[in-house]
């Protein structure tokens, strides 16, 4: 196996074992996203692939999926933890704005979009996006950091001299911008995740 994934996929365990110090299990988090979303079936999409933390999760799961990312230096640490696991076959990467993406209507019968909101200079465009390629019987799941988790995520940059920017929407903001267009929403939450989970067949 190439040294670079070898390496990369080393730092990505640092990363998630560094979170777990500060208290945020990933493994965690994950888990209770993949349960809320359940049943995951059908055309699978992940805006906001990152470096991989739930696309990681979504794969070993054995989900097929696209995985979508307008910065292709982020996604490739995703790609080359996808390559270390032996995980190829059942992702596909694709580069593209989250604001015009590249899909047909109802390209898709689910949609993720983790801890992806707060990074969005025009969110409700980029929600208005994962209506239009989400099936018309379909659903968009929807979590970001609650406010502990954003203060623990500021706390590790400001540990290692770098700020954890964040819009100025929140995941709040676009639930209510769901509900004003009469879609169906379900919330939970943990002490470090808040979750929205749309039903584009309730509208």
């Amino acid at each position: 196996m190439d040294d670079c994934i070898i390496e990369n996929h080393k730092k990505y365990q640092e990363r998630v074992k560094l979170f777990h110090e500060f208290g945020y299990d990933v493994a965690k988090e994950r888990d209770f996203i993949i349960e809320k979303a359940q049943p995951i079936k059908g055309e699978i999409l992940e805006l906001g692939t990152g470096k991989g933390y739930f696309t990681v999760s979504l794969a070993q799961r054995g989900h097929h999926f696209t995985t979508v990312d307008i910065s292709k230096e982020e996604q490739k640490f995703a790609h080359m933890n996808i390559q270390y696991l032996g995980l190829e076959s059942q992702v596909s990467f694709v580069i593209d704005d989250a604001e015009k993406l590249r899909f047909r209507d109802g390209s898709f019968d689910i949609a993720f979009a983790i801890n992806l909101i707060h990074h969005l200079d025009q969110p409700f465009k980029v929600v208005d996006e994962l209506i239009r390629v989400v099936s018309k019987e379909g659903k968009i799941i929807l979590s970001d950091f609650s406010k502990k988790g954003f203060e623990l995520v500021g706390q590790i940059h400001k540990n290692e001299g770098r700020h954890h920017s964040s819009g100025k929407h929140d995941l709040m903001d676009i639930e209510n911008y769901l509900l004003s267009k009469n879609y169906r929403v379900e919330k939970d939450c943990t002490d470090y995740q808040g979750l929205v989970v749309v039903h584009k067949g309730s509208c």
